[in-house]
């Protein structure tokens, strides 16, 4: 007996429903400070909520000449900005023979791109880039562009998250000696190892670094950066040792970048390295010096800092940028233009949309690249309603991009500033800083990459480290997102969407003039004709009234008539409805950051948040737990790389796929008045 029961205990034991339940509380602390839920979370709001306008993207399509392969990359980088951790990659999908022109570097770009399409989805990261990953080591027969870019993406989907994808990295750079297999493995390494400081990664890239192999070694040089970001090893001098050593403009970049890196926000520890850098013979080397002060002194304002680069920058003014954007030196105002755009990023300050304004029609085409692309971080989420001069320069964009005289330079940043206008589905802004006010490093080192984009355009995607999703997020206890509403208590028009863009058409333009002139022309006969009759009838009283009925009889119809016409031109002049004062938002909603002094939660609601909090992840504590829940977000973006589902999302902009094959519903029932 004793033999029968000690197994029925055994079971008990192993099912112990409070072993259970802490085994799943166990499992939902990992995932948050793992960062894997709030990344799964992100990555089904984004997919969901995703407002992107696919005709843009075809107009610019339409308007770059096969012939310019910089304007058909730039469109590439700008649509996969616009989708940044959306999954929806419909635009590439519907253009499979326009995106197959792309060659060689454009190939690699084209097919790192999906990485910042996909990025955060670390569950199948690896499978969706199965088809492009290389097969049997050192490349299995197919490009090794799009094998090298399929690294890269890899990097950039699990941008420091990579522990899933490390190992496969650092077996991909070793069983490759193609150098262009090598750049896309080193920034992928990179980028999953960020910041962990792993000494066998690092002696892998320092590997295909001593190869001395100009391509290779230019992201081994980053990639060393990447992967120290912070630390302030010595391996610092390590690097600019063999910087001093080879022949290679392309490696001394890399290595310069990469060494700015390792001090990040080490101030005054980092103040030898930098002044070891600043008085370096090599102009590269000063050049990333300027970086390795800024990175190190980062977020502080620290005055020596800022003394010291304006002094590199040939200027002892107090009005910094302002005064650097009126240099006679281009490449001065080309800096001083980026310069803003990081610092203003997602802010909408008027004082910087006025100080890049001019330099959008500068005489100099780098410098209107780089004012363009500065222009549209400022305004990212910024709504034509809170500032005028957002529907001014998306105009403005849409001009240069359909500009056939335009040149490449100015094009290439208009493609790139729609794509930055719009990033992430239109559910993203770029934030340096976290919520609590403290620098997010993930963001200023993709800056920072992102900013050498200049000589090296692979580089642009970087630029996605520094997005972060807007958007109020309500948990309950499961983690789950249940449906409540709440309230913004602002006018909809300052924080909406904006209107999608519709094809131009000429019909009704046509016709609004005509019905007006003809409108008054019958106005004034018939005016005329009823002072004639008046006059009429008081001269003659009346003499024939078979006549006169007749005559008033065709005024009356006239009239008639007239009435008629006037109907139809009446509805038009109806004055509109004024504008609600709140909106009531569902969660998971859209919160842009100028959008939260204005978060309201109702009083009657069923979920109150746990800690008052406008935007991010909130816990809520449900008021009424007995009654059913209704869940939002249980759509899985694991469906979105499907031809279907992502045009669906893409073409409608609206919410989940769930809805795709549903009946649009009836019009609200109105009184039709004259």
């Amino acid at each position: 007996m004793s033999d029968g029961s000690s197994p029925s205990n055994l079971n008990v034991f192993e099912t112990d429903p409070k072993e259970v339940i802490y085994a799943e509380r166990l499992t939902k602390i990992k995932g948050i400070l793992s960062g894997e839920t709030s990344i799964q979370l992100t990555l089904q709001f984004l997919y969901s909520h995703n407002k992107s306008d696919l005709l843009i993207l075809k107009t610019i399509k339409q308007s770059v000449e096969m012939r310019n392969s910089v304007c058909h990359s730039a469109t590439i980088y700008a649509n996969a900005v616009m989708h940044a951790g959306t999954t929806v990659d419909t635009f590439l999908r519907e253009n499979l023979d326009w995106l197959s022109r792309a060659t060689n570097w454009a190939k690699f770009s084209a097919t790192a791109g999906l990485g910042v399409i996909h990025r955060g989805h670390l569950q199948q990261g690896r499978s969706l880039m199965a088809p492009y990953l290389p097969q049997g080591g050192a490349g299995g027969g197919g490009s090794p562009y799009s094998e090298g870019g399929a690294l890269y993406a890899l990097g950039l989907i699990h941008a420091n998250h990579g522990e899933g994808i490390k190992q496969f990295l650092r077996e991909s750079l070793r069983s490759t000696n193609v150098e262009v297999i090598q750049h896309g493995a080193c920034l992928g390494l990179g980028l999953a190892a960020l910041g962990t400081a792993d000494e066998e990664i690092y002696d892998d890239i320092k590997t295909v670094l001593y190869t001395d192999g100009a391509v290779a070694g230019e992201a081994a040089g980053i990639s060393m950066g990447l992967l120290m970001v912070g630390t302030a090893s010595e391996k610092a001098s390590e690097m600019l040792a063999y910087a001093h050593e080879t022949q290679h403009e392309k490696i001394i970049r890399g290595l310069a970048l990469g060494t700015a890196l390792t001090v990040y926000g080490r101030e005054e520890e980092a103040d030898t390295l930098i002044e070891q850098m600043t008085r370096d013979q090599d102009p590269i080397l000063r050049y990333g010096g300027m970086y390795a002060l800024a990175l190190a002194y980062s977020g502080t304002a620290n005055n020596k800092a800022i003394r010291q680069l304006l002094h590199f920058a040939v200027s002892d003014t107090p009005r910094i940028v302002s005064l650097l954007s009126e240099s006679y030196n281009p490449h001065v105002r080309y800096g001083a233009a980026l310069a803003v755009g990081i610092s203003c990023a997602g802010t909408g300050l008027s004082e910087a949309i006025s100080l890049l304004e001019p330099l959008t029609s500068d005489v100099v085409d780098f410098v209107r690249q780089g004012a363009l692309i500065a222009m549209a971080m400022v305004m990212v989420q910024i709504s034509e309603a809170s500032d005028s001069r957002v529907g001014t320069f998306r105009r403005q964009l849409e001009k240069i991009i359909l500009d056939k005289h335009e040149d490449t330079m100015s094009k290439m940043g208009a493609i790139l500033a729609s794509g930055i206008l719009d990033a992430g589905g239109r559910n993203v802004t770029i934030r340096l800083l976290s919520k609590t006010k403290h620098d997010k490093i993930t963001a200023v080192v993709g800056l920072a990459v992102f900013s050498q984009f200049w000589y090296w355009y692979p580089l642009i995607y970087f630029i996605s480290l520094s997005f972060s999703p807007t958007a109020f997020i309500g948990l309950n206890y499961d983690l789950k997102v249940p449906k409540f509403e709440f309230l913004s208590h602002a006018k909809p028009s300052l924080f909406e969407y904006p209107k999608p863009t519709t094809a131009p058409t000429t019909t009704s333009a046509v016709k609004l003039p005509t019905a007006v002139l003809s409108t008054s022309a019958k106005a004034k006969a018939r005016a005329k004709k009823e002072a004639d009759q008046k006059s009429n009838a008081e001269k003659v009283s009346g003499p024939e009234p078979s006549s006169v009925g007749q005559s008033s009889g065709k005024g009356k119809s006239s009239t008639e008539k007239d009435g008629d016409s006037m109907q139809v031109d009446g509805p038009p002049e109806k004055k509109s409805e004024p504008e609600s004062s709140f909106e009531i938002l569902t969660n998971p909603a859209r919160v842009v950051p100028a959008q939260e002094k204005f978060i309201k939660f109702l009083e009657e609601s069923r979920y109150v948040p746990v800690k008052l909090a406008p935007s991010g992840f909130v816990l809520l504590r449900d008021l009424r737990p007995t009654e059913p829940e209704v869940l939002s977000l249980t759509d899985t973006p694991a469906t979105a790389a499907s031809p279907a589902g992502g045009a669906a999302t893409g073409q409608q902009g609206s919410a989940s796929a769930m809805a795709v094959d549903e009946e649009p519903q009836p019009p609200q029932p109105f009184e039709y008045a004259a």
